[in-house]
């Protein structure tokens, strides 16, 4: 399983605040990159797996509502998350 408890709460620990912080929009951000990206890899070895394919798209929708969320609310930390995390816009 790519996606423990342990590296769940890490995710939101660096970037939600604590570890039980898992409604932040910061940590939800990070969470959905993080599945993204392992779904990216998936789709590369199986190009055919189109519930996947649609499964990705899904994701990126919810994470580019929870990044226009953000820039309303302050672009602070829509800047710090977009960096740190690599998104590009």
């Amino acid at each position: 399983m790519y996606l423990t408890k342990e590296v769940k709460a890490e995710i939101f620990k660096k970037h939600g605040g604590e570890a039980k912080n898992t409604g932040s929009a910061e940590g939800q951000i990070a969470l959905f990159t993080h599945r993204i990206n392992h779904l990216t890899e998936h789709l590369k070895n199986n190009r055919k797996d189109f519930n996947t394919e649609r499964s990705l798209v899904k994701l990126v929708g919810k994470r580019r509502s929870l990044l226009d969320y953000l820039i309303k609310k302050d672009i602070v930390r829509y800047r710090e998350i977009i960096k740190e995390l690599g998104i590009r816009k």
